[in-house]
C-alpha cells in the first residue's frame, strides 16, 4: 500500500504545481500588465480561475495530510527547518483568496480596489516563488540538521543560490503556464493575440531561469546535472518536455486550445520527472549526507494501508466532482467558443 500513498503524494505535488501554479501565474501575468490594458487581462483571469480558483488548493492539502500521516517524521523535519518559508508560502496563499474575493465581490467600489489589486498579484508572485523554494531546499543538500544556531539552522538551509533559482524558475513556468491556459479563455483576437506574446515572454524567461538553476546547483555543489543528463529517465523526460514545446508553438495559433493545455500541462510533468526521479525515495537531502528516504521513513503499515484506502476511496467521490466542475466552466465555454 505505500506505492498507493507515495502515487497519490507525487500526483497531487503534480497537480498543484499545473493547475494551483496555472492559479497563480493569472495573478503574475497581471503584474506585469501595462495599465491600459489591466482591464481587459483581469476580466479574462475571472472567467478563467473565478469558477474553480479554490479547488486548486485541495491538491496541496492532500498532499500535507499524506505527509503528516504516511510520512510523519519527513514531514517534521520539513515543518522545523522549513518553516519559515512554508509560512510565507502559506501568508501568500492567505492574502491571495482573500483579495480575490473582496475585489470581486465587495459591493463598494472604492480606493480599496487597488489594495486588492497589489495584495493579489504581489502574493501570486510570492506564493510560487517560496513554493519554488522549499521544493528546491528539499534536494539542495543545504539543510543543516547539527546547527548550532539560528541562521544556520533556519535560514541558510533555504536562503541559498539553488533554492532562490528554483523559486524564480517556479515563478516563470507558472507565468508560461497560465499563460498558455489563457489563451483557450480570450474571447476575440485581438486577446488571444496579447496572451501568445505574453506566453512567448514567460517562455523565454523561464528558459532563462531553468539556466540559472543549473548555474546555482554548480554554485552550491546540487548533482542537478547528474540527475537530469546522466540518468535515462532523466534525459528521456528532457528530450519529451523538448519535443513537447516545439510542438505548442507549431500549434499554438491553430486554436487547439485542449491541446495547448494537454502539452504544457506535459512539459512540466517531465520537468518534475526529471528533477525528481534520479535521488527517488528520498524526499530530503541533508548537508551531513543523510536522506530522508520514503521507504525508510513510513508511517506503521496499518497506518499506510488506511490512509492508502482512504485515498482511492475519496478519490472516487472527489475526481468526478472535480472533472464535472471543470467540463461545466471550461469545456463547455471552449466549445462555444470555437463554434
Amino acid at each position: 500500500m505505500n506505492y498507493v500513498v507515495i502515487t497519490f503524494l507525487w500526483l497531487s505535488i503534480l497537480l498543484y504545481f499545473v493547475l494551483g501554479g496555472a492559479d497563480f501565474g493569472a495573478g503574475i501575468i497581471e503584474l506585469f500588465t501595462s495599465s491600459h490594458q489591466v482591464s481587459r487581462t483581469r476580466r479574462t483571469l475571472y472567467h478563467a480561475i473565478g469558477p474553480i480558483w479554490e479547488a486548486n488548493h485541495m491538491w496541496l492539502i492532500i498532499a500535507v495530510v499524506i505527509l503528516f500521516v504516511g510520512f510523519p517524521v519527513i514531514y517534521t523535519q520539513l515543518s522545523i527547518y522549513l518553516h519559515i518559508p512554508m509560512l510565507i508560502m502559506l501568508l501568500g496563499i492567505t492574502a491571495r483568496g482573500t483579495a480575490f474575493v473582496f475585489r470581486h465581490y465587495d459591493a463598494v467600489r472604492d480606493e480599496m480596489q487597488e489594495l486588492y489589486n497589489r495584495v493579489f498579484v504581489w502574493s501570486s508572485f510570492v506564493t510560487p516563488l517560496f513554493l519554488g523554494i522549499i521544493a528546491g531546499s528539499t534536494v539542495s543538500g543545504q539543510i543543516q540538521p547539527d546547527a548550532k544556531d539560528f541562521l544556520t539552522a533556519y535560514v541558510y538551509g533555504w536562503f541559498n543560490w539553488f533554492s532562490v533559482a528554483v523559486g524564480f524558475f517556479t515563478v516563470a513556468l507558472c507565468g508560461f503556464l497560465a499563460a498558455v491556459y489563457l489563451i483557450g479563455e480570450a474571447e476575440d483576437e485581438r486577446d488571444r493575440r496579447e496572451f501568445i506574446r505574453k506566453a512567448r515572454n514567460a517562455n523565454l524567461i523561464a528558459i532563462a531561469c531553468g539556466v540559472l538553476v543549473f548555474v546555482a546547483a554548480e554554485i552550491d555543489n546540487v548533482p542537478l546535472m547528474k540527475w537530469v543528463f546522466k540518468d535515462a529517465v532523466g534525459l528521456l523526460a528532457v528530450s519529451a518536455a523538448t519535443v513537447s514545446l516545439i510542438a505548442l508553438w507549431a500549434l499554438i495559433r491553430r486554436k487547439r486550445r485542449l491541446l495547448l493545455r494537454l502539452l504544457v500541462s506535459f512539459q512540466v510533468t517531465m520537468i518534475l520527472l526529471a528533477i525528481s526521479y534520479a535521488h527517488f525515495p528520498n524526499i530530503i537531502i541533508m548537508a551531513n549526507g543523510e536522506s530522508l528516504s520514503l521507504y525508510e521513513y513510513e508511517a506503521p503499515a496499518k497506518t499506510l494501508a488506511a490512509l492508502g484506502w482512504a485515498l482511492l476511496v475519496g478519490s472516487l467521490f472527489i475526481l468526478p466532482a472535480l472533472f464535472y466542475l471543470y467540463y461545466s466552466f471550461q469545456i463547455k465555454k471552449m466549445r462555444h467558443f470555437e463554434e
